[in-house]
């Protein structure tokens, strides 16, 4: 359990991360998703496959542009959040869109201040004036609001993304 996460240590993401990362990934979809995403989907995340994933992003992040980092417990240093930020993947976005991958704690973090921490540091890395988007679950209430508060808003644009067997909607949100 994270006790005081506002002194939570946020730092670039390495390799090594990878096996945390994809800890942290799983349970906050489990927990976040639950009864939007399919059970059958979030109970076949595997954290092995996960980790492979995310050591392949992270060993090819400078060459995609792709920045991610993590947010330690200050106690024990142990990853309970991480974030994501690079090119966007829109097909109808300029070529200096940037788009928040990823933001994701594990759920004991939630509300303490480490989502809040990551968002900064990621738009710290914005330059002046460039566009940032991201997608979220049209029924992911809780996601929706914290974007909000950080300056970013529904652009009108939604898509379908596929879970399982199931294609859930999807809303862009934008900043900029």
């Amino acid at each position: 359990m994270v006790d005081d996460v506002g002194e939570a240590v946020v730092r670039p993401a390495t390799v090594d991360d990878a096996e945390q990362i994809a800890a942290v990934h799983i349970a906050s979809w489990r927990e976040a998703y639950a009864g939007a995403v399919p059970d059958d989907y979030l109970a076949g995340l595997d954290q092995g496959d996960r980790a492979e994933a995310w050591r392949s992003q992270l060993g090819d992040a400078e060459r995609n542009d792709l920045r991610v980092w993590v947010a330690e417990d200050p106690v024990d240093g142990r990853v309970v959040g991480f974030s994501s930020l690079g090119p966007s993947r829109d097909e109808d976005a300029e070529r200096t869109t940037l788009e928040i991958h990823t933001i994701y704690l594990e759920p004991a973090a939630w509300g303490q201040g480490v989502a809040r921490r990551l968002m900064r540091t990621m738009l710290e890395e914005v330059p002046d004036g460039a566009r940032v988007t991201l997608w979220v679950l049209a029924s992911n209430d809780r996601a929706a609001h914290f974007y909000r508060r950080h300056g970013l808003v529904p652009d009108g644009v939604e898509r379908l993304s596929t879970y399982g067997d199931e294609q859930l909607p999807e809303v862009r949100y934008v900043r900029g």
